[in-house]
């Protein structure tokens, strides 16, 4: 092989080993940028998966059940119509037969067992206006944390009533978890109904001074008021963090009472 052709060979022989080094060093940065994008998403995933964990898995601005297994819609009902009466209704109720309540909410039902042995007037006020439909397409307005949460205003907001008030009953041993009583204001005179009422959902019911009258319990569906307690704010007490309405609530009468079984004054704790 002459001169001419070796050196033609070794300067060939130099360029591959440039083209083969190039090539390698292109494929150490692609891979470099491989494992980093893969460390990102993984890093990612993981602060995800442990910001979920810490928030148990619920959103409380979506339908997903919480913890209790309890489902919301956003399903809306029909806009609620507006009622205003120019004073308290008849007392018509037969203290000596029962009252149950099926209160039809967006995250689902509450049964309420009446008491119209203990609180007949209280009673009375609350099936006259559940029978007008009043509460139908109305909304829980409040949710306090380990507390109640409180529905039955027209104005959405707190300040709405029937356009009336009657001296409800009051207990002598507060409001236990379940227990179902009409809201009031500080200055009314203890036992005022309106329209408003609360459900207790946590101990912090039984804080509460005997000044509001009491006249149901929850039979079944605390888990639906838990539910909807826990769209309590971050403030810990008032409007809920999402919609929920009450859809209807229905009035069942039963046959009356024997003298041995009838409802006493103690509103027992929901199971």
């Amino acid at each position: 092989m002459s001169k001419a052709a070796k050196r033609e060979r070794q300067r060939q022989n130099r360029e591959a080993a440039k083209v083969a080094q190039e090539q390698a060093a292109k494929r150490a940065r692609l891979m470099g940028s491989l494992r980093f994008i893969v460390i990102a998403v993984v890093a990612v995933v993981a602060v995800a998966g442990i910001f979920q964990l810490l928030r148990g898995g619920d959103d409380s601005s979506d339908n997903a059940a919480s913890g209790n297994g309890v489902t919301c819609t956003d399903e809306k009902p029909p806009a609620a119509t507006s009622k205003s009466y120019t004073a308290a209704p008849p007392q018509t109720i037969d203290p000596t037969k029962t009252y149950t309540a099926e209160m039809e909410t967006s995250c689902g039902d509450i049964a309420l067992a009446l008491d119209p042995v203990a609180a007949p007037i209280a009673t009375n006020n609350f099936v006259f206006l559940s029978r007008e439909g009043f509460y139908d397409g109305l909304t829980f307005h409040r949710a306090a944390t380990d507390f109640v949460i409180q529905g039955g205003d027209p104005a959405g907001d707190g300040s709405g009533g029937a356009g009336y008030a009657v001296p409800g009953e009051v207990p002598t041993d507060n409001y236990p978890v379940g227990a179902l009583a009409a809201a009031k204001s500080g200055t009314d005179p203890a036992g005022t109904f309106g329209s408003q009422f609360f459900i207790v959902t946590g101990p912090n019911g039984a804080t509460l001074p005997n000044d509001y009258a009491r006249f149901g319990s929850v039979t079944k569906g605390q888990d639906v008021a838990d539910k909807i307690g826990s769209f309590a704010p971050e403030s810990g007490d008032g409007p809920p963090t999402r919609a929920v309405y009450i859809f209807k609530v229905s009035i069942t009468e039963g046959a009356a009472n024997s003298a041995d079984s009838s409802t006493s004054s103690t509103v027992p704790a929901a199971p």
